[in-house]
């Protein structure tokens, strides 16, 4: 018996979600060696394509992500160097920057995107629709609940 077996699910589940995430990182960072991009770059290119409408701000995206608006900068400012991403200011506000894909970026992901599809497929190999949609609403709540954490700390979703 695993020591793992004896412990509530919700210190298991706690551990899970933290090995899970490093775990998932290494391998993604492994991955993307190749294209010379890290995976937190990636998670930012992913954000701007999947999340929003218009191309976000700086602010808007780290709070998507869960992240700072420091982070953001650092990260866009080294996809722009490689021609991924382009910082502009907004048209209408020029206090504010929004990141913008460029077209090397699309054709980035297009050429990358078989092997992105085949990583989450060995991610989630053996794991039911039924399991998924339960894992997906779990996640949900915990993000639910860890922005009223935040909240009570004062701190809001964006420091």
């Amino acid at each position: 018996m695993k020591k793992t077996d004896g412990m509530e699910n919700t210190q298991f589940i706690f551990g899970a979600v933290m090995v899970v995430g490093n775990r998932m990182d290494t391998l993604l960072e492994r991955e993307l060696s190749k294209f010379n991009i890290t995976s937190k770059q990636w998670f930012l290119s992913v954000s701007v394509a999947s999340l929003f409408e218009y191309p976000p701000t700086m602010k808007e995206a780290a709070r998507e992500m869960g992240t700072s608006y420091q982070n953001v900068k650092q990260l866009a400012l080294k996809l722009q160097d490689k021609k991924l991403l382009q910082l502009k200011k907004d048209v209408k506000d020029a206090r504010i920057t929004r990141l913008h894909l460029t077209k090397e970026s699309e054709a980035f992901w297009l050429k990358t995107s078989s092997e992105g599809m085949k990583f989450t497929q060995d991610l989630f190999a053996g794991i039911t629709a039924e399991e998924l949609a339960l894992t997906r609403n779990t996640l949900a709540k915990m993000m639910d609940n860890m922005s009223e954490m935040e909240k009570k700390q004062g701190k809001g979703e964006n420091s």
